[in-house]
């Protein structure tokens, strides 16, 4: 490969990182919650790609790639914090009424319910949830780029999606919001 062909080639795959970065960081915030912390992951993630980017075998293959690199930044990060007390380990907690009643509100209310819903699942869980319902990836780009078999990404987004329906059944009965089968059709679609 002559040098100005491997400049150009690594100026075209630091662009295409450049545009993977708001993909990245909404990935990373919806696992983690912290933009503090979401930035911490998409930085480690970029740095990993740019110095290991010879390892990147299919260039259409990039996004998956990254967001391997993105999952394995993440469960270090949770193994480097094991002093942080497990979701699973919590008492369940309702989420809270709504701050707004106003019925222009009611989609942002939604919205917000079922991010503080996804916030409370397990990270399994919500790994799954996030890349198949935000970043709709399929099972099998799920299943590689978390290093799980495919019965594993459909069991955790099953008790994903019944633990958020759950929530936003429980939050609508107690807030006595109007969101009813639009807040379950939510869960379907994270985007807001």
């Amino acid at each position: 490969m002559s040098l100005l062909s491997f400049f150009g080639r690594t100026r075209q795959f630091e662009s295409q990182l450049a545009e993977s970065r708001t993909r990245l960081w909404r990935l990373a915030y919806a696992w983690c919650h912290s933009r503090h912390v979401a930035d911490d992951l998409v930085q480690d993630t970029l740095a990993k790609a740019l110095a290991r980017h010879n390892q990147l075998l299919d260039p259409a293959a990039l996004s998956s790639w990254l967001y391997s690199i993105l999952a394995n930044c993440w469960h270090d990060h949770l193994r480097s914090r094991k002093d942080a007390t497990d979701i699973d380990e919590i008492d369940e907690c309702k989420l809270p009424e709504s701050e707004q009643p106003d019925d222009g509100y009611a989609q942002n209310e939604i919205v917000r319910s079922v991010r503080q819903a996804v916030a409370l699942l397990p990270a399994g869980q919500r790994e799954v949830v996030t890349l198949i319902d935000l970043e709709e990836m399929s099972y099998a780009e799920v299943a590689t780029i978390l290093g799980i078999p495919i019965g594993t990404v459909m069991s955790r987004l099953s008790r994903a999606r019944t633990t958020l329906r759950e929530k936003l059944k429980e939050r609508t009965t107690c807030a006595a919001a109007p969101a009813g089968a639009a807040g379950t059709a939510a869960i379907y679609r994270l985007h807001g």
